[in-house]
């Protein structure tokens, strides 16, 4: 059965809750309550001054909830085809959260990205700070850090009875990364800085709370940093693959779907060739007597595609980015009114990261792209960062994330703010790269090289990830997939600076099966349209089949199958 959700067809409709909305959005607020950072990323939150317990007894209590929501949704009635894909992509979920729990994934999650000490950090980048009741909430929720920081602990310590750690090279990484947030210099500080409150007019009181908060938040940090390399680093494992049960179990995390890892690795091999050829074909456009090599390294220099300072860089993604919204909308979208606003941001942190936030369920915080600057880096070249704002504004992400927030007349709260995956989102958000340049926004030469760059990339290490994590031997078949061939691999197919490459593949090591979620899901976004097109002939209208695909909210890949091709 098809799922009809769409963008609502006016304000007065409201499709009526059912039993299985009930469980849907029962799944969230268990979540939001066990996991308050979670609460602060979507607009709910009844503890917004609290930190998520990462210990075992917090960890389990999700499980446990999952289980017994799980049993509730099987005996549940489907009433429509929008509880049809809700019980099918809730009940795949919960199913994938239980199987990782067992297979002891929670006892091994630190890496350089995305694990609970950055978690824990940056969800102070989207707490509101205007009013002297924001920051009163900001210092009671640091004067949990040291708690959350410590359950965490008492979960890598149990890692260790167990023989389940994460390997030594990301325990090494992420201890001199969270180093940066403790000290009296650190992210912690810096957030409670003068330059930070003064504007608030706070009190001398609060102010003081807030210092002495930070303080503490700080000197947990310091003290995980020497628990990384004193306790848990000489228990780390060496052996940076997990191996392929493992990794087939995170691969269908991220995707919603299981794939052929061989039948992949092979069409990411196939798929990075055509991407080299696409460049070098583009770069001849550009200079017939350069390579591409040369070609880029003239466009680096190229004063008028260079940006000076994150302020430029910040207006220009604003820019850009509001031009997106005003071209696109009633043309090849309809952009609700609410998703007309995207915020630009420059982070805190400085890890160079570019990603995006959605917005809370009532808009009040709208939805935000976030670029995090290294240490040092003052210019930014256009050519290959337009693409970027596309993939996390419109038509990529904020499009996607947004349209599915606004559409609460369909969907549940679940569906709207905290279902779907990684393939569905960035597998999204690749297709609108393409989509872009389907629609003439890189007719540039350079820019189009810029954006065949960023696919080049996520080809290359869709062969990468799979390649290491299932013990491929290398594409010279000298050895294995090591971390020195593998840097060197990237080396051939990326053309950033080394520090980003090192960034990008201790990533990979550390974080298996994320990385080859971008183009596997970007491929399953295509096959589904290819596929509609193909059913349809002439009928077929792509605004028509974009709206209904966004219409569907964020869900698995084999949800997003069924929804669309029944």
């Amino acid at each position: 059965m098809t799922d009809t959700s769409s963008t609502p067809p006016n304000e007065a409709y409201q499709r009526p809750a059912t039993e299985i909305d009930r469980i849907a959005e029962a799944w969230l607020d268990t979540l939001v309550d066990l996991r308050p950072e979670l609460g602060t990323y979507v607009g709910r939150e009844p503890r917004g001054d609290a930190h998520s317990d990462f210990g075992p007894e917090g960890t389990e209590a999700v499980i446990d909830a999952a289980r017994s929501l799980l049993g509730r949704l099987s005996a549940a009635t489907v009433t429509d085809a929008v509880d049809e894909v809700t019980k099918f992509d809730l009940a795949d979920q919960l199913r994938l959260e239980i199987e990782s729990f067992e297979a002891g994934f929670h006892l091994r999650d630190l890496n350089v990205l995305a694990s609970p000490p950055q978690d824990i950090r940056q969800v102070y980048d989207l707490m509101p700070t205007a009013t002297e009741d924001d920051w009163s909430v900001i210092a009671r929720r640091l004067a949990n850090v040291p708690a959350a920081i410590a359950s965490y602990r008492e979960t890598l310590l149990a890692g260790i009875r167990q023989g389940i750690t994460p390997a030594i090279r990301q325990v090494e990484v992420v201890a001199e990364l969270v180093q940066t947030y403790g000290g009296a210099e650190g992210l912690f500080a810096q957030l409670v800085g003068d330059d930070k409150t003064a504007a608030a007019g706070l009190p001398p009181s609060l102010k003081a709370d807030l210092v002495d908060s930070a303080a503490q938040a700080a000197a947990a940090y310091d003290q995980f940093t020497a628990f990384l390399r004193t306790e848990l680093a000489p228990r780390a494992t060496h052996e940076d693959a997990i191996g392929r049960d493992l990794y087939a179990i995170a691969s269908r995390r991220f995707l919603g779907t299981a794939i052929d890892l061989d039948e992949t690795y092979e069409w990411g091999r196939e798929e990075l060739s055509r991407m080299v050829a696409e460049q070098e074909s583009v770069a001849r456009r550009i200079d017939p007597d350069k390579s591409l090599e040369e070609v880029i390294a003239f466009l680096d220099d190229d004063p008028a595609r260079k940006l000076h300072g994150k302020e430029a860089l910040r207006e220009w993604m604003q820019k850009t980015a509001d031009r997106a919204v005003h071209d696109l909308n009633g043309t090849h979208f309809d952009i609700p009114e609410p998703v007309r606003t995207i915020e630009c941001m420059i982070a805190q942190t400085d890890d160079g990261g570019i990603y995006y936030t959605g917005p809370t369920d009532d808009f009040s915080r709208p939805g935000r792209m976030w670029w995090s600057v290294p240490p040092g880096v003052e210019e930014f070249a256009t050519w290959r960062e337009l693409t970027t704002v596309y993939h996390e504004g419109v038509p990529g992400h904020h499009l996607q994330i947004g349209q599915a927030v606004y559409n609460r007349a369909e969907l549940n709260a679940w569906r709207r703010l905290l279902a779907g995956t990684s393939g569905h989102a960035e597998g999204w958000a690749l297709y609108a790269e393409r989509l872009m340049q389907d629609l003439g926004y890189l007719d540039d030469p350079a820019d189009l090289l810029g954006m065949l760059d960023g696919q080049r990339m996520r080809a290359a290490r869709v062969v990468l990830d799979i390649g290491v994590h299932t013990g491929k031997p290398n594409l010279d078949g000298t050895g294995a997939w090591t971390h020195e061939w593998a840097l060197d691999f990237f080396r051939r197919h990326v053309h950033m600076n080394d520090e980003f490459i090192k960034f990008e593949v201790n990533r990979y090591f550390g974080w298996p099966g994320q990385a080859p979620s971008y183009k596997v899901g970007q491929r399953v976004w295509e096959q589904i349209r290819d596929e509609s097109r193909a059913r349809e002939g002439d009928a077929f209208d792509l605004k028509t089949f974009h709206m209904k695909a966004l219409g569907v909210g964020a869900v698995g890949l084999d949800t997003l199958r069924m929804a669309l091709l029944g």
